[in-house]
C-alpha cells in the first residue's frame, strides 16, 4: 500500500513517514504542491493526504488537479485549521485536523482502503 504525503512542514513530514511506514505502508514525501504534481503524474499511490496551507500551490487547488488525473483515489485533507466549511474540501474522501496522535489518520486510511 503507497501513501502520498504532502506536506511543507518538516516535523509532520518526519511524523508521518515514521508512524505510516510503523503500519506497514510505503510513504512518499512532497514538500510543495508542485513535486506532489510531478509525483502524482508518474506513480501510483492508494491513498493521498494532502495539506490545504502549501507555499506554492494549495492543497484545494491541488486536490482538484488529482481528482482530475484520477477521480477515484481516496484524498485525505489534512490541515492544522478547521476548513470543513469550506465546500471545496468536500471533493476529498475524508478530513482531518493534525495531531501529534495519528489515530485519526490511521483509522481514516484504513476505512477508505477497505471501502
Amino acid at each position: 500500500m503507497r501513501l502520498l504525503v504532502v506536506d511543507d512542514d518538516l516535523n509532520i513530514q518526519r511524523l508521518y513517514k515514521e508512524e505510516l511506514e510503523e503500519e506497514g505502508y510505503e510513504v512518499v514525501i512532497a514538500s510543495t504542491g508542485k513535486e506532489a504534481l510531478e509525483i502524482f503524474a508518474k506513480e501510483n499511490f492508494d491513498v493521498v493526504t494532502l495539506d490545504i496551507l502549501m507555499p506554492d500551490i494549495d492543497g484545494i487547488s491541488l486536490l482538484r488537479k488529482m481528482k482530475e488525473q484520477r477521480p477515484a483515489i481516496p484524498i485525505i485533507m489534512s490541515t492544522a485549521y478547521d476548513y470543513r466549511d469550506d465546500f471545496a474540501v468536500w471533493a476529498s474522501e475524508a478530513y482531518i485536523v493534525k495531531s501529534s496522535d495519528l489515530s485519526e489518520l490511521k483509522s481514516t486510511i484504513k476505512k477508505l482502503m477497505t471501502a
